[in-house]
């Protein structure tokens, strides 16, 4: 990957929350979460369970290839998840790869919000 290349991906950044501060270091980072001045460790950090989970939903529209494929945006995370009962299932916060990243980028930039 060239310099230009390198200067066009975007930071993802690490998705540990303290009483809801998301850490501000970037994802995979060595040593404590940090928030400005404050630091916490794994032990401390908030659960990973999103607090979107179980928000009533409906299947997103499609881009032209078909996806999300029936799945619906959470409010609070903002990942394309499966639908249970009309809302959305309980997951955890981050952990999409840079593809689906890029997917979701190409969906807001379709359909906005």
């Amino acid at each position: 990957m060239g310099t230009a290349d390198a200067a066009m991906t975007p930071t993802v950044f690490c998705r540990s929350r303290l009483h809801g501060r998301r850490c501000t270091r970037p994802e995979g980072h060595l040593g404590l979460h940090r928030h400005r001045a404050i630091l916490w460790s794994g032990v401390h950090a908030d659960p990973a369970r999103c607090p979107g989970a179980g928000a009533p939903a409906e299947a997103a529209v499609p881009l032209l290839d078909g996806w999300p494929h029936g799945r619906a945006l959470c409010p609070r995370c903002l990942r394309f998840l499966p639908l249970a009962d009309g809302a959305v299932i309980d997951h955890a916060t981050g952990g999409d790869d840079a593809r689906e990243r890029a997917r979701v980028a190409e969906w807001f930039n379709a359909h906005g919000w």
